[in-house]
């Protein structure tokens, strides 16, 4: 007797009830798109913002790209799986950069009206800091506050620095004459010339360059000009600015919830 191949199936699908089949490809699709899922995941990027620093306003930002400023930033959004870039530029720039959209961002800036209009901020301030009237001891003033600064006085200021929402009726009040230059170190060399009656600077900021130059007698604040809280300025132009801001303030309260955040204030985290 011949022998006969047999190519009936092993297994007669048929019998398996359709509700059971469809089931099956449904199961199998769902598997299909969860690996497709956590693929996708497992290599999407970091999120990375680029933010501008100043580079020269120690002990918070300095010319290599570290102080109080970079460490605190760095760490609240290291707190929402952020990491940051910087790019070190004077602040004027870091401003027209953040203004343009060519980075994320910029600090250390203050909220005040001529910024809020430029620029998005959150809700949580990096830090206060206060800025004060200085003056060179050879040549002192009789003032006891900045409104009673004799008229037309010569004021030296940093390009680009926000100085408080009362600082143009004071100059308009007093007739005050306003040079602006790149750095408070500048000021300072201008005070012991006499080139200037006066500067406002930021009183950390001005410890730290008047003890790099050796004149703790002959440089002094006098009087307070303003408190400033310091912010991150996001860019108006990026749409994700507003969800950036939040991520900062979430981060930055978590470092307060910890504890961790007033160590990072101190200069020895430079």
């Amino acid at each position: 007797m011949p022998f006969i191949h047999d190519k009936s199936p092993l297994f007669d699908y048929s019998v398996i009830p359709k509700w059971a089949r469809l089931l099956a490809q449904l199961l199998l699709m769902l598997v299909s798109i969860l690996c497709s899922i956590n693929t996708s995941m497992s290599v999407a990027e970091p999120l990375t913002l680029t933010l501008a620093a100043e580079d020269s306003w120690p002990p918070f930002a300095d010319d290599v790209g570290s102080g109080i400023s970079h460490n605190l930033i760095k760490q609240a959004f290291k707190q929402v799986d952020v990491a940051v870039s910087t790019v070190v530029v004077p602040y004027s720039r870091g401003l027209f950069m953040a203004e343009r959209g060519t980075v994320d961002g910029v600090f250390n800036v203050t909220r005040e009206q001529s910024t809020v209009e430029r620029f998005v901020f959150g809700e949580q301030p990096l830090f206060t800091v206060t800025a004060s009237f200085f003056f060179a001891k050879e040549y002192p003033t009789v003032a006891n506050n900045k409104w009673q600064l004799p008229m037309r006085s010569t004021i030296g200021i940093v390009d680009g620095y926000e100085y408080g929402d009362q600082f143009i009726a004071l100059v308009e009040q007093r007739k005050l004459h306003i040079l602006r230059v790149k750095s408070q170190r500048q000021l300072i060399n201008l005070l012991l010339v006499g080139r200037i009656d006066t500067a406002i600077m930021f009183d950390r900021v001005a410890e730290v360059y008047i003890k790099q130059l050796g004149v703790n007698q002959d440089i002094q604040a006098k009087f307070s000009n303003h408190k400033s809280e310091i912010f991150v300025a996001f860019a108006k132009q990026n749409p994700q600015a507003k969800h950036f801001s939040q991520l900062l303030d979430k981060g930055l309260l978590m470092l307060q919830k910890q504890g961790r955040y007033e160590p990072l204030l101190l200069p020895s985290h430079d």
